[in-house]
């Protein structure tokens, strides 16, 4: 069966400590769960976890939702956000993982990437350069999340048109913003190969579009 691969950007960064980080840790297991019980999502959907902060890290491998093995997610005390730099990962994570269609078989549907950040990126002009080469990249859908109310959605909407806010990063907003990922994943799978338009379900009150 062709895969949807689903990539997660989550920042790590200092700011994400403390109860931010805790909530996005209980959300990541609460979307997992959720995707377990949807049969045509743990038939196609495989999940990519890749944590920015000073580094990048590929915590979790495009790996099936059976099979997936949750790590704690930590923080530093402090230090910058390397968006640039993960989406420089992602983009040679999506070079070598999805599999694209040939004459002799069929390929991957197109991924779907997560973007979440509570700040701004760090490394503004290798985001730059980066948010081009990802755009040469086919994704289904492009979903970044400005969390709380020091994110820079002005950045965000330099890669997508798909941005939403988090007005706090509270237990309550990331649950509800993960288990409105798993509606987008479950109807990804679903609709993915039957219509040429993927069409977003409604956000729950807690996620604001931004325009």
């Amino acid at each position: 069966m062709r895969r949807l691969p689903v990539y997660l950007l989550i920042d790590t960064s200092g700011s994400m400590q403390g109860e931010a980080i805790a909530s996005v840790n209980v959300g990541l297991h609460t979307l997992i769960s959720l995707l377990r019980r949807d049969p045509q999502a743990t038939d196609t959907a495989c999940i990519s976890i890749i944590t920015f902060d000073k580094d990048v890290n590929n915590i979790v491998p495009l790996t099936e939702i059976a099979d997936i093995q949750l790590p704690e997610i930590v923080t530093p005390q402090s230090g910058p956000t390397h968006l640039g730099k993960a989406l420089e990962l992602l983009c040679q994570k999506i070079d070598k993982e999805v599999i694209k269609t040939t004459f002799n078989r069929k390929g991957d549907w197109m991924p779907i990437l997560f973007i979440m950040t509570d700040g701004k990126p760090s490394d503004i002009l290798l985001y730059r350069q980066m948010v081009a080469e990802v755009k040469k990249r086919k994704f289904a859908a492009i979903i970044a999340c400005a969390a709380g109310p020091q994110a820079k959605p002005e950045y965000l909407k330099e890669l997508t048109d798909h941005v939403i806010s988090l007005e706090t990063t509270d237990s309550a907003s990331f649950s509800q913003y993960f288990k409105w990922v798993s509606d987008v994943v479950g109807i990804g799978g679903r609709s993915i190969g039957a219509t040429d338009e993927f069409l977003l379900p409604p956000p729950p009150p807690e996620v604001h579009s931004v325009i």
